[in-house]
Order: C-alpha cells, then sequence, then structure tokens
C-alpha cells in the first residue's frame, strides 16, 4: 500500500526552523517561526497560565471523558472573549477544539455538510493551511485581493471588487486582528461594508482569530467580528488561545457556528458533534481547562491581561523602534508601515536573494516570502537588523 506514496512537500516555516537550529553562529537572529519572544528571546509561561495549572492540579480527580463538546466552560468562556454577547448564546453552536487549525477543519467540515457546493474565497495572501484544510475537507476555493504591495496595505477597494463574485452558499474566509500574515488589518470601515456585502449577496463570513490582544487591546481587536456578528445571520469563527494564551503546544481552540435560529444552531451542534466523534471522539482537556479557570476567575484573568498587555506594548515599541532605525539608515519612509501594522508579523517586501543574504551574511531568518516575526526581535539589536536590511539593498 505505502509504496504508492511520494513525500510531502517540507513545510517552509519548520524547514527554515531546522536551518536555524543548524546554524552554529552564536550571533544567529530567528525572525520566522510565529511564536512570542521576550528580550530574551524565549517563550515563556504567563504567571496567570502556571497558577491556573497550579490550581487545576491541586483540585483536579478524575480524567474522565469530557463529551464531544469538550469543556462547555470554556467555549461559554470563548465565545464572551471573541464575540463579546454581539449575537445571543441560543444562536451559537460552540464546540472546543484541538487548537485553531482544529477548529478551521471542523467548521469547513461541517460547511461541506451543509453546503456540498460552496466556494471558500481565501485573501491574497493567506496561511497555506487555509487553503490546505478547505480542499482537504473537498471544497472549492477561490482567491480574493487582499494586500497592496506598493501602500503595504489592505487594499480594501480591490478586495471587495473581487468579492461582488462571492454568493450564497459560499464561505468568505476573514482575518481578524493581526492575524493575515503579511501585518496589515481590516479597519472598522472595512468590516462594515464586508458585513453589509455579507447580508446583500449571502456569502457566509469565516473569522480565524488566533491573536485576539496582540494588536491595540482585547476589545479593540474584536470590534470588526462583533459589529459583524450582531448583523449577519450566519457566520464562522476559529478561535485559538496559542498566542495569547502561550498555549502553543497545548492545542486549545474553539469553534463557533453563528446560526440564523436557534433550531438551526442545534442541528449545528449535532452535526460539530458528530464531526469530532468520527475524527478525534473528543479534544484535550488540559489548555481548555487552564484557560476557562483564567477567564472566570477575576484574579487569574486580570494577571493575564496585563500579562498579554506587556506582551502587546513591546510588540508595539520594536515596531516603532524598527521603522525609526530603518528610516535612519535608508533616509526613507518606506518602512514606515512596520510601525503602522499590528500583531507579530509584516511583510517586508524583500526579494527571494536579499532573504537569503539575510540569512547567508547576517544570520537573520525571515520566512521567504520576507515575512517577520517581530516578536522575535531584540531590543538591543535593533540596529544591526536595520544596518542588515539596508546591506543587502532592502
Amino acid at each position: 500500500m505505502f509504496s504508492t506514496l511520494r513525500p510531502s512537500a517540507p513545510d517552509p516555516i519548520f524547514a527554515l526552523a531546522a536551518a536555524y537550529r543548524d546554524d552554529a553562529r552564536a550571533t544567529k537572529l530567528d525572525l520566522g517561526v510565529g511564536v512570542y519572544r521576550d528580550a530574551a528571546g524565549g517563550t515563556p509561561i504567563p504567571r496567570a497560565v502556571k497558577r491556573a495549572e497550579a490550581q487545576l492540579l491541586a483540585g483536579q480527580e478524575t480524567k474522565s471523558y469530557l463529551g464531544f463538546l469538550g469543556d462547555i466552560g470554556f467555549t461559554a468562556a470563548m465565545a464572551d472573549l471573541v464575540l463579546g454577547g454581539a449575537a445571543p448564546a441560543s444562536r451559537i453552536a460552540a464546540i472546543q477544539t484541538p487548537g485553531g487549525g482544529g477548529a478551521l477543519w471542523i467548521l469547513l467540515a461541517l460547511a461541506k455538510k451543509a453546503a456540498p457546493d460552496a466556494t471558500v474565497w481565501l485573501s491574497t495572501p493567506t496561511w497555506p493551511n487555509h487553503g490546505a484544510i478547505a480542499e482537504f475537507a473537498g471544497l472549492k476555493t477561490r482567491a480574493y485581493r487582499y494586500f497592496d504591495p506598493e501602500t503595504r496595505d489592505v487594499n480594501a477597494a480591490a478586495m471587495r471588487d473581487d468579492l461582488k463574485e462571492a454568493g450564497p452558499g459560499d464561505i468568505v474566509l476573514l482575518h481578524g486582528c493581526c492575524h493575515n500574515p503579511t501585518g496589515a488589518n481590516l479597519t472598522m470601515e472595512d468590516w462594515a461594508a464586508l458585513t453589509e456585502m455579507a447580508l446583500a449577496q449571502g456569502f457566509t463570513p469565516m473569522v480565524d482569530i488566533a491573536y485576539q490582544g496582540f494588536g491595540d487591546g482585547l476589545a479593540e481587536d474584536a470590534a470588526g467580528l462583533r459589529h459583524m456578528a450582531a448583523r449577519v445571520p450566519e457566520m464562522l469563527v476559529a478561535a485559538s488561545c496559542s498566542k495569547n494564551f502561550a498555549l502553543y503546544r497545548d492545542r486549545t481552540g474553539a469553534a463557533f457556528a453563528l446560526c440564523a435560529s436557534e433550531g438551526e444552531a442545534a442541528a449545528a451542534r449535532a452535526n460539530l458533534m458528530t464531526l469530532m466523534r468520527v475524527s478525534i471522539s473528543m479534544p484535550p482537556d488540559h489548555g481548555a481547562a487552564t484557560v476557562r479557570m483564567i477567564l472566570t476567575d477575576p484574579l487569574l484573568r486580570a494577571e493575564w491581561e496585563a500579562e498579554l498587555g506587556d506582551m502587546r506594548g513591546r510588540m508595539l515599541a520594536l515596531r516603532a523602534a524598527l521603522a525609526e532605525a530603518l528610516r535612519a539608515r535608508t533616509n526613507s519612509p518606506r518602512f514606515d508601515f512596520i510601525a503602522r501594522h499590528r500583531g507579530m508579523f509584516s511583510l517586508l517586501g524583500a526579494t527571494p536573494e536579499q532573504v537569503a543574504r539575510l540569512r547567508e551574511e547576517h544570520g537573520i531568518y525571515i520566512i521567504g516570502d520576507s515575512r517577520m516575526n517581530v516578536a522575535g526581535l531584540k531590543e538591543d539589536r535593533i540596529g544591526e537588523v536595520a544596518d542588515a536590511f539596508a546591506a543587502v539593498g532592502m
């Protein structure tokens, strides 16, 4: 049987991580892999997470099954965090998932059952897994323009023009704040316009949100999503706790299907349970229990929000410092977009040759399309990074 298989293409992000690991230079700098790093270069466990885990360890008396929906206290708390009461709970079918990737898969599998001929519209660029999961679920995909390489911002006019062709039964996958790999985010005006398009054309919005709190604040980062959820009859949301709770390897996420009625939500919930049963049976408990405890305990939540604010503030300061350093070295404002972007990523606009030179000559690792993880910067090396960017002709 296995003689028919051929090796899959290596994931470029993990290939870059392997190359970085094998690099013996003490001065090497990883600005590629998408994890938050502190000033020391580590990816620490937040104090609130450690406290919650300690309480969980002391108080948990069983490892018995939770059921197909997972921890319903967790999904209720996550619905409040993400949706903020924008839609009635009775219209929301929620299920715990193994990370944001698991949420994407189960929601697209649900969409395939509900609308087998649906087309999933994906932004250019998007994360490679979006298209891969949609196609694995048996759904067709189409692209819509998102990023303007000249302004380094969202090309809202082109996006709306392309999405005029999205119709009833189609799914338009949108990026929550800080989620698009370019670092460019939708404005509230963009969210409002897309909401009106969904209402007029009948397509179903799907929002992937994994960085809530990394942009301008928990409520601010979800404002556009919540505006949409308050208006549209149907919506899909995939939420991840990997980044803002730093639970990367614990694979903690939630999937939400906002439906037109309570009855449709009940049917969606039953189908989500079936999909969970035939795939992994039920999601893992530890990360979800930890997040539930943080979100429902006032002291733990306050500590987590403060730590999240520190991470956000550090990334904003790094962005501002790098943009200023590049303006000084290039005598040009062309890198000012780095300060405008939000979250961990910015697409720099470097050529593949420049990216290779950064790696080979300066030990600076970024993704081949020139996506940089701002959180990988170290404060005392910003000048060095700016010098390297200028040296390779960026």
